[in-house]
C-alpha cells in the first residue's frame, strides 16, 4: 500500500515537473490571466463549464472568484454552468450536448469570457459551448490534456496539460492552474494583499 502511495505521488510530481518545464504552457497561462483581467476591467463575466471532475473544477474556480481565495476582497462576476434545473431541462429538451451552449446563448455577452474544461478536448457539450461563446464575440480559454484537440479550434488560448494515461493527473494540473489564474487576478486588482 505504501508503495502505491509513493508511486502515485511520484506520478503527480512528474506531471507537475513536466508543466514547469513547458514554457509555451506557462505563456498560455499568462495569456489566459490577461484575458480574465481584461474581462473584469470591461465589466464582463466569466463563465466556466466541464463534465464530472471538470465541472467540479469549474464550480471551484467560480466560487473562489465570487467568494474568497486568500484574503477578503470584492467578489468578481463568475458563474459555473451547473444549475441542475437548467442542465436537466436542456438535456431533456435539446440533448446533453447543448446544456452549456444554451446557457451561454442565454447569458453570454461580447465582453464576457468562458473557461471550457475538457480533459479529452473533445466533449461535445464543451465544444458546443465554446463555439457558441465565440459566435457571441466572447473570449474562450480552453483547458485540456490532449495536444491538438478539437477544443483548441474554438479557444483564444488553450492550456494543454498532458500528464499520465488517465484524466486524474490532468485534472490535478488544471486545478493548480485555475488557482494560479485566481492569484494573478488578485495580484492585478489587489497588489496590496501580496
Amino acid at each position: 500500500m505504501i508503495e502505491t502511495i509513493r508511486t502515485s505521488l511520484k506520478e503527480a510530481q512528474s506531471a507537475l515537473e513536466g508543466l514547469l518545464s513547458k514554457e509555451s504552457t506557462l505563456a498560455s497561462i499568462a495569456a489566459a490571466a490577461e484575458i480574465l483581467i481584461k474581462t473584469f476591467e470591461n465589466q464582463g463575466r466569466v463563465f466556466s463549464c466541464g463534465n464530472g471532475g471538470s465541472m467540479c473544477d469549474a464550480m471551484h474556480f467560480a466560487e473562489e472568484l465570487t467568494g474568497r481565495y486568500r484574503k477578503n476582497r470584492k467578489g468578481y462576476p463568475a458563474v459555473a454552468i451547473s444549475d441542475p434545473g437548467h442542465l436537466t431541462c436542456v438535456a431533456n429538451d435539446f440533448g446533453y450536448d447543448q446544456v452549456f451552449a444554451r446557457y451561454i446563448e442565454s447569458h453570454g455577452k461580447k465582453n464576457d469570457a468562458m473557461i471550457a474544461i475538457s480533459t479529452s478536448g473533445k466533449s461535445p457539450n464543451v465544444l458546443n459551448a465554446a463555439r457558441t461563446a465565440k459566435s457571441l464575440g466572447m473570449k474562450v480559454i480552453g483547458f485540456t490534456g490532449k495536444i491538438s484537440s478539437d477544443l483548441e479550434n474554438f479557444s483564444d488560448v488553450c492550456i494543454t496539460t498532458p500528464a499520465g494515461q488517465f484524466a486524474d493527473r490532468i485534472q490535478e494540473l488544471h486545478i493548480k492552474i485555475l488557482h494560479i489564474l485566481i492569484e494573478l487576478i488578485e495580484r492585478h486588482f489587489h497588489p496590496e494583499d501580496y
